[in-house]
């Protein structure tokens, strides 16, 4: 009598890292420190990778040469850190955009919006120190521009900015989602922000805050409608 073997389970011991690195790869996908990656993210893995990176950050502790086992003050720091990048921090991502309602444009609106400020908090690439900042939004919709509500523009800022960012490229990011997602006859975005990388360490600059911006569509084109955007936005600093 044959009796069948059950195959081996190669995934057997494969950190869960490993797994949806492998499966970005395949899919020859970018998983670069801004890029959401959740759709390779199968159910139940965020809690196995937690897992993973507390055991990893307890090795950076250990390296640290901190005593984690007889100070209380830092018994429990390497799940805490695990916890503050996957659940929070760097929530953006591992879980998909948050669902927003559009609705049609009946009213036909067809003046600027500016929704603002919007506070932000991110992480910088090169040193994961805090980036604090706001963001202002201005829209100039027609009459198929799909309408979402204020406190979504700040849902969708927030899942941007979950993520370790430059904050160049974080705002051209949050600039092509709106567009996305409404698709108005112009857009522009002004980001103020704080980084601690420059204020917590290197040249130690308390003051410093960088501003940069990004215009699409009709706010590029005229230079009127530009100037009446910035000109509403309160003074910076």
């Amino acid at each position: 009598m044959t009796i069948a073997m059950t195959p081996p389970d190669d995934d057997v011991g494969t950190p869960v890292s490993v797994k949806i690195r492998e499966r970005i790869v395949a899919s020859r996908k970018r998983f670069n420190a801004n890029d959401n990656i959740a759709d390779f993210v199968h159910p139940g893995e965020l809690a196995a990778l937690l897992d993973e990176v507390e055991t990893k950050m307890q090795g950076v502790l250990d390296s640290l040469v901190i005593d984690t086992q007889n100070d209380h003050n830092t018994g429990n720091t390497a799940r805490r850190v695990a916890k503050m990048y996957l659940n929070e921090v760097f929530r953006g991502r591992y879980v998909h955009a948050p669902t927003i309602t559009e609705f049609p444009n009946a009213e036909h609106l067809n003046e600027l919006m500016i929704v603002g400020p919007i506070t932000v908090r991110s992480a910088c690439s090169h040193h994961f120190c805090p980036v604090i900042g706001q963001i202002w939004i201005g829209v100039l919709p027609n009459e198929h521009t799909n309408v979402i509500g204020l406190s979504k523009y700040a849902r969708l800022a927030e899942w941007v900015m979950g993520r370790p960012q430059i904050q160049e490229e974080a705002v051209v990011q949050l600039a092509d989602l709106i567009q996305e997602k409404t698709q108005p006859d112009g857009l522009a975005i002004v980001m103020e922000a704080s980084h601690y990388c420059m204020s917590w360490r290197g040249v130690k600059d308390m003051d410093s805050k960088m501003i940069n911006s990004v215009m699409r569509g009709v706010f590029l084109k005229d230079p009127n409608l530009r100037r009446e955007f910035l000109a509403l936005l309160p003074k910076k600093g």
